[in-house]
């Protein structure tokens, strides 16, 4: 059992320790100590990070997870620690602080969503940049409601309540009557309960700080439907929210500056642009088909006919999603036409549907019994690809097969 020195002090950045285990796996180690200030992953906090060192070692603590014992993992520099060594553990303080603010903000918006739209927080995780809270409500969100939820909390916040921790090996009945969610039937003594006065009590193992104000500021970042009941909600609390937001400004108005216009709101820029861009793409598909008309024409100029079915075989330069857009329109528009068209590596067969007695699905197939590769399609349409010869040769073999077919 490892002694969790973070439940008695959440602000302990150092403390002494003795190693209990270690394992080697290569560079990197997961040691054992009997007790720790490091907090493991669970309930939706991550782990926390920092150093343990000892006399002729260094290890790097990137991760921390366990429960009754409490394993450290990460990059050991020096030689090997022994049972039975002191260490002296240094904790990312910043890394914890910001989490612990992160986490108190998260009780502090899961009340506020309960006391005024009745929604229960489902699932809650925090992120290198952000964090994110589920919530039941079969309703629709807005950004007006969103608001009054930030203006609520943040006025907690800033009301500098304090946020109290007590165990219970058994909650007393009026205690459960108080909790903002029933405790779950997987929760063991100890119970740990986290309270905020006529905010919020709540069972959890996380740790937090000693009073609102050090949350900072809570703001939701974005928000958006899941399911039919469930919203997921996203949003930064203390440094972290100051950082996010200042990200998200210099994009804002780096984005707007790129505008022709660079007035704001960029919602509108942003609308006028792609007015634009539509505008362009209709004007270029009707420059494309205008020259996918004039390539047909020239085309068929030069095809071979066979038993009145028009020929047209050509090596293309295009990737085969724009041949096949053109091969396509090709024989779409010209009754009784084949296209047999290799490019870089793909071959696409296609047929006119009045062009009867020949299917590119078995064409295909023929050609590929001779010049390897694999692929398939359908009666009017057919690519491959992977052969083992030029695509000039794979040409010619299909002019073959299709010439034996229909002569």
């Amino acid at each position: 059992m490892t002694e969790k020195l973070f439940y008695k002090n959440a602000y302990l950045w150092e403390a002494g320790a003795r190693v209990k285990m270690v394992e080697r796996r290569g560079e990197r180690v997961r040691i054992l100590l009997d007790r720790t200030i490091f907090y493991p992953e669970g309930g939706g906090q991550p782990s926390d990070r920092g150093i343990i060192a000892g006399e002729g070692f260094r290890i790097t603590v990137e991760k921390v997870n366990g429960k009754d014992e409490i394993w450290h993992e990460g990059k050991l520099e020096g030689r090997l620690p022994e049972s039975g060594e002191p260490v002296r553990l240094i904790l990312d303080a910043e890394w914890r602080y910001e989490n612990m603010r992160q986490h108190t903000g998260q009780h502090i918006l899961s009340a506020v969503f309960k006391d005024l739209y009745g929604a229960n927080t489902t699932g809650f995780q925090i992120f290198e940049g952000y964090n994110k809270i589920e919530i039941d409500y079969p309703g629709e969100l807005t950004w007006e409601m969103i608001f009054e939820v930030e203006r609520t909390a943040n006025g907690i916040v800033w009301s500098d309540l304090p946020v109290e921790v007590e165990v219970y090996d058994e909650l007393p009945e009026e205690l459960q009557k108080k909790l903002r969610k029933e405790l779950s039937d997987k929760v063991r003594p100890p119970i740990r309960i986290v309270s905020i006065p006529n905010v919020d009590v709540i069972p959890c193992g996380g740790t937090h700080v000693g009073r609102t104000r050090e949350v900072g500021i809570v703001k939701v970042v974005n928000f958006y439907r899941k399911s039919r009941k469930l919203w997921r909600i996203e949003f930064v609390c203390g440094n972290r929210a100051l950082k996010y937001l200042d990200e998200l400004m210099a994009d804002y108005w780096l984005s707007l500056d790129e505008m022709p216009n660079k007035n704001r709101p960029l919602v509108r820029r942003v609308r006028e642009l792609k007015a634009e861009i539509d505008r362009l793409e209709e004007e270029k598909d009707g420059l494309r088909r205008e020259l996918w008309r004039w390539k047909a024409k020239a085309l068929l100029d030069n095809a071979e006919e066979i038993n009145g079915i028009k020929v047209v075989s050509y090596i293309e330069d295009a990737p085969m999603k724009d041949a096949q857009a053109f091969v396509v329109y090709l024989v779409d528009k010209n009754p009784k036409t084949v296209a047999l068209v290799a490019g870089e590596n793909y071959v696409i067969f296609a047929k006119n549907r009045e062009v009867e007695g020949i299917s590119m699905r078995d064409l295909l197939r023929k050609v590929l019994s001779e010049v390897g590769g694999g692929g398939g399609g359908s009666e009017t349409l057919a690519r491959g690809g992977g052969f083992k010869v030029s695509p000039e040769e794979v040409l010619e073999t299909a002019r073959r097969a299709l010439g034996a077919h229909l002569g």
